[in-house]
This record gives C-alpha cells, structure tokens and sequence, in this order.
C-alpha cells in the first residue's frame, strides 16, 4: 500500500494534488532513485488514495495505537475462550458432584494455550485482522488443536471419564461461533479505521532534497509500514531545494512546524539529515522537542553502521530513536482508566462537600457558583476548566492578567478560604471524567499568566513542553510546594522543572503516591491566596 500524502495541505497551499508517479513533476534524479525497490524487497502494490474528504477526517481524527488494538484484542478473545467455558460449566455442571477446580482450571489453561498458540500463528496482527479468511481458518485450527489437546490429557490422566461431554461439545463449537462473529466485527471495524486513517501515524519529513527522496521511495518499498506523509518542511528555499519532494509538497520551514503540528495531527516526526550535521540536528531537536510526538532520526544514508538492536525500523528502513511520545499506547489507557475510576470515585464520595460550597458560594455573593477559565491544555489546546467561584463576579478575571495577590480585594470571604485550601478546585473532576484533565499532570496555567510582568512562555525556556501530556488537577510540583503565586521568576522556572520530570518519569505508582501526597501539600497555604 502506497504512503498516502496530507491532500489537505495541499488544497491550503493552493495547488492540485500531485500523482506522486508522475515523471513530469519530479526533478532529473539519478538512476539509482528511479530503480524502484532495493534489491530483494518486495514490490508494493499500488491502491487507490483516499479521497480528500476522508484525508481531511484523518487528520482531526485520533490515532488507534496498534499495540493497543492487539492486546485488547488477545484480552477479548481470552475472555470469549475463557467466559463460555466458565457459563457453560455454571448453567450444566455446577450443580453435579465432580471435578470442579479441575473444570475451571481447565478453562483458564485452554484460554491461556489458544492465545499463546495464536500468537504463534502470527494471527495477532493488523495485517491478520483484515484478512479474516486465512485468519479465521487458522483460528479454527488452533483451538481444534487446544481441545485436542485437553482431551488427550483427560485421557492419560484418565480423568476423561469425569467430563461432561455436552459441556466440552458445547464449549467447542461455541467459542468458535463467537469468535466468528468477533473477528467478523473487528475486520468491519479494521476496514472503517483505515478509511479514516485511524491506523495510520501521521508524519512529516524535516528535510528535503535527494535524502529525503531516496528516504521516501524506501518507506514506501517497505512492506507493512504504518505512516502516512503529510508533506516536508526545509528552510532552504525552492532555489535550493525542489517544492515537491518524491511527489510530497514542502509545507513550509521548521519553526512553521510547530504550529503545524498543533492545529493538525502529527504522530511522527522524521528527520532526513546526516549524523554529520550535529550542530542542525540540535537546532532543529530544540525547536521541536515542545511537541508530544515521535521524533526519528533517518539513519539510511549513515556511514556509522551500529549493531541491529540499536535502530527502530519502519518497514525495512533503519533509524535512530531521538524521543517518543510520553504515556502512549498502553500507558495511556492505563492512565485514562486511572484518571476515570479515581475521579468518578471522587465526585460520589465528596458530592455532599461540594452541595455545601456551592450553597456557600451562592449564598456570601451574587453570581454563578462555577467561575469557567480558558486554559491551555495537551498540545497548547484551549480547555475550560471549571472552579468554584472565588472571587467577586464583577472583579473576575478570565484571562488572569493580574494574579491574585495576599489579602486581594477581588477574592470574596468564602473564596479566600477555598483558595487556601484548593477546594475551589474540586469542580475539576468533571474535566477528568470529560477528558480535558488528567488527576495528575502539569497544571494548567491562565492564558495571560505572569511571573512578575512576563509570561510564563518568555521566561523559561520550552516552557510548552509541559503540555506535551494532559494537564492535571495536581501534580509533582503542587506536592513540593511550588504551587499559588509566582511573584518571581525563579517560582515559575522550578515548576516547570517539576512538571519536565513528571513528565520524564511516569507512572501508576507515581500518580497514586502524588495524589496520596496532595492532602498533605495543601495544608502548606503560605503561598496560596
């Protein structure tokens, strides 16, 4: 399958898109670029490009990690293999004198087996969840193969006597119905993901020119690569550099990327430069390094050849890990679970604290109880945090341009008791359960916050890399005391610096122990007003 191109960007440029193939619009390059393939790759077969319509969707839309589709996957089917064993065993057997341990131990070895031996036949794979014929005819095998098995071990055992033989028949021909229907569904779903280009990562080129050309036609000679190009950005100019690189159009300069990447999905970044140009490399690594993205450097064209295990490849193309994405895939969903279970769990339990400061609130000062803020969120995103209302209606300020100082006239009574203690903060938990916020990240600072007369942006240097993960209720630099005003510059640097090891250093446990932390934080008030 051909790497698609970002037909998006093109009709922002103003041009039509290019046929990639097209001799007419590629510049004089030499025989070697134009050969095809490196010998002993396979060719790939050309399929038709989306339309530009479903182009456009997939940028928006959000990536479906592979690693996270397979293991959910190998959880469902052990569960299909697991569960109507485990139900048929309840409805037929239960209630008869016999081997009961023995029957759910069986289940549960015989759901362990299959996926092991599905694994094994190589069927947990994007690639075997769209091709369900071969698929589903190996599947057959592999769990003929498991009861098989189990029976075999009944007999030596001489147990077999001891089963029931409608259950081990209803459990046979069950799990494969089942199994049917589910991989049925998910070659639908497969199918309606690629279309949008949900299993696609989404990548630039840094780079143009005869590297990144050569670069390109090897991505795209690969077999089973899972990119897509959007185009390439240089900041050479078009006297120095083709605007059409391989058929790709450059979007623009580097430091255009940036904000590129941030209003359209970018999962990948690729840098298609020599090791040589060190000092470029650093440049250009110091620029984008704000961004939560998969940085690779090509390592194609490297004279400098290092073992296989020291590069990832895509496809069959070598290159050198620079930083990955933080808490993706399974993190990811680790956390977005965590984050679910802990604030769902929060707003029940402290549901009748709230009643109480919404009635406080309502009832000291005329006005909403929530005050809304626009934040910056993951990836400079704008989100709308919710807090109680703190200060008077007709002294607020949405934008924070002024920071709330000791004793400030803006803060009503009630406030300056929830600010002191951040239960102002509580309303929060809402932008958890919606998505916005995490329980623990970086907080999410005001548009127009300042330490002393500059913004936070100005005074620290990638001071956006912060938002490379979700924002957070409270985080690593609350619980060390770097929390309410910053009337120095020094205040602002050590809680960004908090937030890059957070950031650095993830985890379940890390999260569990800042928010265990977070109670003991706030009774520290000296510096919340």
């Amino acid at each position: 399958m051909p790497i698609g191109t970002g037909s998006v960007e093109y009709e922002r440029m103003g041009v039509m898109e290019p046929e990639r193939r097209s001799s007419e619009k590629r510049r004089r390059r030499p025989k070697s670029f134009q050969a095809g393939p490196p010998k002993g790759m396979p060719e790939r077969r050309k399929q038709p490009r989306p339309p530009l319509a479903e182009i456009r969707r997939a940028a928006s839309l959000t990536l479906l990690p592979n690693a996270v589709l397979v293991g959910a996957t190998r959880i469902v089917e052990f569960l299909i293999v697991a569960g109507i064993g485990f139900a048929i065993y309840l409805v037929h057997v239960s209630r008869e004198p016999g081997l009961h341990i023995v029957y759910l131990a069986a289940v549960a070895a015989a759901a362990l087996v299959y996926c092991g031996l599905v694994q094994s036949f190589g069927l947990y794979t994007i690639r075997a969840f769209r091709e369900f014929t071969s698929s589903y005819s190996r599947i057959m095998l592999a769990w003929t193969l498991v009861l098989a098995a189990f029976m075999a071990v009944a007999f030596f055992a001489k147990v077999g006597a001891d089963f029931s033989r409608v259950w081990l028949g209803g459990w046979y021909v069950s799990v494969l119905s089942l199994l049917l229907v589910e991989r049925l569904s998910l070659l639908i779903l497969m199918r309606r993901w690629l279309r949008e280009g949900r299993l696609y990562r989404r990548a630039v080129i840094i780079g143009g020119g005869e590297q990144a050309e050569e670069l390109i036609r090897s991505l795209e000679a690969s077999p089973n690569t899972d990119i897509r190009i959007a185009g390439i950005f240089d900041d050479r100019g078009n006297d120095r550099i083709s605007p059409l690189v391989a058929g790709y159009p450059k979007l623009g300069k580097v430091k255009d990327l940036v904000e590129f990447a941030r209003k359209s999905r970018v999962d990948l970044l690729i840098i298609s430069l020599p090791m040589a140009a060190e000092k470029r490399v650093l440049e250009i690594l110091k620029t984008l390094w704000v961004l939560p993205v998969d940085i690779r450097l090509s390592a194609q064209n490297n004279a400098l050849r290092f073992r296989p295990h020291t590069y990832s490849y895509i496809g069959n193309v070598p290159f050198i890990d620079i930083a990955d994405k933080p808490i993706a895939d399974w993190d990811f969903v680790q956390k977005r679970i965590f984050d679910a279970l802990i604030a769902g769990f929060g707003l029940v339990v402290l549901a009748p604290v709230m009643l109480a400061i919404a009635a406080l609130v309502k009832l000291t000062s005329r006005g909403p109880v929530f005050f809304k803020q626009t934040r910056q969120g993951f990836n400079n995103e704008l989100i709308d945090v919710y807090k109680f209302r703190s200060m008077y209606t007709d002294m607020s300020d949405a934008e924070a341009s002024k920071l709330v100082t000791k004793d400030d006239p803006r803060v009503t009574p009630i406030g300056r008791f929830l600010r002191k203690t951040s239960l102002d903060e509580l309303p929060q938990l809402f932008n958890v359960l919606k998505g916005d916020l995490s329980l623990v990240g970086p907080r999410p600072h005001a548009l127009k916050a300042k330490a002393k007369d500059r913004l936070y942006a100005d005074v620290v240097d990638g001071y956006f890399a912060r938002h490379r993960v979700k924002p957070g209720v409270t985080g690593w630099a609350q619980i060390h005391g770097w929390r309410g005003e910053t009337d120095t510059e020094d205040k602002i640097r050590r809680r960004v610096e908090h937030d890059l090891y957070y950031i650095e250093n993830w985890s379940v446990v890390l999260d569990l122990y800042i928010l265990l932390m977070t109670p003991v934080a706030l009774l520290k008030t000296e510096n919340a007003y």
